[in-house]
């Protein structure tokens, strides 16, 4: 039986909890009137923070870390946990990191660990500042990039609500939720040029109860990927573009991933993307599972590879193309997805001789090519059920020897 997908649970655990919260009168913490932070731009905010976030988390009513209006250097935080009430961080004002990436030594500027019962919330922006480091990450240079920082990282974050918060020009990664429970992302804003690389917006592992609600994101990598362990996750009323669509995977690179299973993509906007709804794992490697994926109701704009199974990836061509991935999928649904495609190729399943997909649905698909060429669709080792308008038909077009790369 399928999974019931619904956000209604966590999110009446969170509205109450932040509800009840609000009946106590939640202690302020200013990192200015309280702790000296300077929004000049150029003092550190490290400490005031940290020490605010101190205070606070040892509170044993409900407290406010307030970050009022202004522009904030912060060299990099680690707020952790466990703290002894609910807690809070509202983020009015602007908070830069460094901007040469020498300046950090660990992939880390904005990190929160072992929380529970949190929100972060007020309409402020953490700006990443990574023009230097777009130019120097390249496929190359890996030591570079391994110490490159995520923007936000929530670690063994349960119970939370991220809301109304703008993540720009991040060095890596926008997002990062890892280990994480119950924790909904809402009204965000996500925001990169469309060159940046491996700036993906929101990316997550090992963590359930995950939904992203509302969100604007505009990057140069996947708008939202999932990893493995990512388990009953909603996703929906997202705009993505540009950057390389919405993304489960990529996943078998490595040895005793996590299955991904419950994961739900409704209602989005994706516009001038590489991809659309993708699902992408390594020819050869390691196994691993993926089930009861669903993409609905979803409008597709000038999309390269609207919709996408690609279980020969193999970005920069390093990895065992000779091999079969050993990733098996099965229980995928693709209902109701429309618009346009910049590729004749609209739809490409491209899955496992070893372990080809099983139980994968069409129904009520209509994508047009934008240009002269009409649009058609390539199946490899799957055999799709169908349902409703087809366009373009299944499994209509030729597989290629080898297979066109994604990024």
């Amino acid at each position: 039986m399928a999974p019931h997908f619904s956000i209604v649970p966590s999110m009446f655990v969170l509205l109450l909890l932040f509800i009840s919260a609000s009946k106590v009168q939640s202690d302020a913490f200013d990192v200015v009137a309280k702790f000296g932070a300077k929004a000049d731009g150029k003092t550190d905010l490290s400490k005031p923070f940290l020490d605010a976030w101190k205070e606070a988390c040892a509170s044993v009513t409900p407290s406010t870390v307030v970050i009022p209006k202004g522009t904030y250097l912060l060299s990099k935080v680690n707020l952790e946990g466990p703290c002894k009430a609910p807690i809070e961080i509202n983020v009015q004002g602007t908070v830069q990191a460094p901007a040469d990436p020498s300046a950090f030594k660990d992939p880390n500027w904005v990190r929160l660990y072992s929380v529970e019962n949190f929100k972060m919330f007020g309409g402020g922006i953490f700006d990443g500042q990574g023009s230097i480091a777009y130019e120097k990450n390249t496929c190359e240079n890996r030591e570079f990039r391994s110490k490159l920082p995520v923007n936000i990282r929530f670690d063994f974050v349960t119970n939370a609500l991220i809301q109304d918060i703008t993540s720009k020009d991040s060095k890596l990664f926008h997002i990062n939720v890892f280990a994480c429970k119950n924790i909904t992302l809402e009204r965000l804003k996500i925001e990169a040029p469309d060159e940046s690389p491996n700036t993906d917006g929101i990316h997550m592992g090992k963590s359930e109860g995950v939904n992203i609600i509302a969100s604007d994101i505009k990057t140069g990598d996947d708008c939202i990927s999932i990893g493995d362990g990512t388990k009953n996750m909603v996703i929906k009323e997202i705009t993505c573009g540009p950057g390389h669509g919405i993304s489960i995977g990529s996943l078998g690179k490595f040895q005793n991933e996590e299955p991904v299973e419950g994961i739900k993509i409704s209602n989005c906007t994706i516009t001038n993307t590489s991809n659309g709804a993708r699902i992408k794992t390594w020819p050869g490697e390691h196994g691993g599972a993926v089930s009861e994926i669903h993409f609905e109701d979803i409008t597709m704009n000038n999309v390269s590879s609207p919709i996408l199974i690609d279980q020969q990836y193999c970005p920069w061509n390093k990895c065992k193309k000779n091999e079969e991935s050993k990733v098996k999928l099965s229980n995928i649904s693709f209902k109701n997805i429309r618009g346009t495609s910049a590729l004749p190729e609209a739809i490409k399943f491209i899955c496992s001789g070893s372990s080809p997909c099983q139980n994968v649905e069409l129904a009520d698909i209509d994508i047009k090519h934008n240009g002269a060429k009409p649009a058609t669709s390539q199946c490899l080792n799957v055999k799709p059920i169908t349902s409703g308008k087809l366009n373009p038909i299944p499994c209509s077009g030729p597989i290629p020897k080898t297979p066109s790369a994604t990024a």
